[in-house]
């Protein structure tokens, strides 16, 4: 069990010394651990320096929460379908040429699509069904392996049919709830049973809804377009905040780019150039405060990753990928910074937590069409 002290929280990392963990994301880790009510605060192997705080962290507060720690996307995660697309027809060119327009406008009903996830209209629907910018996608991927053939079946899975992984948010209307309260309140935390808090925490879970039903436009989008269909098998946010109880006292639990490990089989998503993981959570989740890792985690800055590889790769090299798969991105500065050499290596960053006992690996997944944007024609 995690003791949740009145003193100075816990800090912990699950990493080991073959994981890249920069030196200013264990400090932001630590500083984080100074705010008011803090009590539990747990580094993911795929932790890297945020704005002011870390990405890839879980943070457990006790008597008021902290909406910066969740930041302005609301709700972001992953969701993965199975299609009726089948390995062994596979047309990657045809089908990379003819995806397109995931960052336009949707013409579709965007009220009635949000009306049957129960979800109210806003105004930011505009941006209902598209991927957004920096690290969301949206990817066809190869069934590589299985690990764990009952866990995989469970799910409705077949290896014969490719998946789709979907990673965007809450767009827009996250972002103004960020921004409004950060407006008034800056970086300080909110009360709990406070008016403010209650404020926040009805937009907090709109976004989240919203967010879902984004990311499930978004797959609909991309199937019609290969005139496939899909179900969705798997869908969970990694910036959130849930209320909890740990040690029987009732805290705040802050994913900031982090999974939550009470809630069944999660992925852990690679880059564009390596494999994704379907894994299903094992051990005591209460050491990793329910949470695990989300991705590979940024290893270089955004501002450097351009010059560390243009004399190297040309904005048409990096897309195609080692392992065969194509990348659909008009922004060859967006190609660079999201380049797999500016992550992690999703490997270490499994193996950490498999040795930590917290995670079995259900399936890898093997990348085939990566599409971030296309350029208005």
């Amino acid at each position: 069990m995690t003791e949740i002290s009145d003193k100075k929280p816990v800090v912990r990392l699950i990493a080991s010394d073959k994981n890249w963990i920069e030196g200013e994301a264990v400090r932001q880790l630590d500083k984080t651990g100074e705010l008011p009510g803090m009590r539990f605060i747990v580094g993911m192997p795929d932790i890297h320096p945020g704005k002011g705080h870390p990405v890839g962290a879980a943070f457990v507060s006790e008597g008021l929460f902290y909406p910066h720690l969740v930041g302005n996307d609301v709700g972001c995660g992953m969701g993965l379908w199975k299609t009726d697309l089948r390995q062994k027809k596979i047309k990657r060119d045809r089908w990379t040429d003819r995806l397109s327009g995931l960052e336009s406008v949707w013409d579709g009903d965007r009220t009635d699509w949000l009306a049957q996830d129960g979800v109210a209209p806003t105004l930011s629907d505009l941006g209902l069904g598209t991927i957004g910018g920096g690290n969301h996608f949206a990817e066809l991927q190869v069934v590589e392996k299985v690990m764990d053939q009952d866990a995989f079946d469970s799910l409705g899975l077949d290896k014969a049919y490719l998946v789709l992984l979907v990673h965007s948010g809450s767009r827009g209307l996250g972002d103004s709830l960020f921004r409004s309260h950060a407006s008034e309140y800056g970086a300080g935390g909110l009360q709990e049973g406070s008016e403010a808090a209650a404020k926040y925490l009805s937009g907090y879970e709109h976004a989240v809804k919203w967010a879902v039903s984004n990311r499930s436009l978004i797959a609909s989008r991309f199937l019609s377009a290969l005139g496939a269909d899909g179900e969705r098998v798997v869908d969970i946010c990694h910036n959130m905040l849930v209320q909890t109880v740990m040690d029987n006292r009732t805290c705040w639990l802050h994913r900031k780019g982090a999974v939550p490990s009470d809630n069944g089989p999660v992925i852990i998503a690679g880059t564009r150039g390596s494999l994704s993981y379907l894994v299903s959570p094992h051990g005591d989740q209460e050491m990793n405060a329910y949470s695990l890792a989300h991705g590979a985690g940024r290893k270089w800055k955004r501002s450097d990753t351009k010059k560390r590889l243009s004399r190297k790769y040309t904005a048409k090299s990096l897309t195609h990928t080692r392992l065969g798969g194509r990348v659909i991105c008009d922004d060859k500065f967006l190609l660079y910074e999201e380049a797999p050499q500016a992550y992690k290596n999703i490997d270490i960053v499994v193996k950490d937590l498999l040795d930590a006992g917290l995670i079995r690996v259900i399936s890898t997944f093997c990348p085939l069409i990566t599409y971030k944007m296309r350029k208005a024609s």
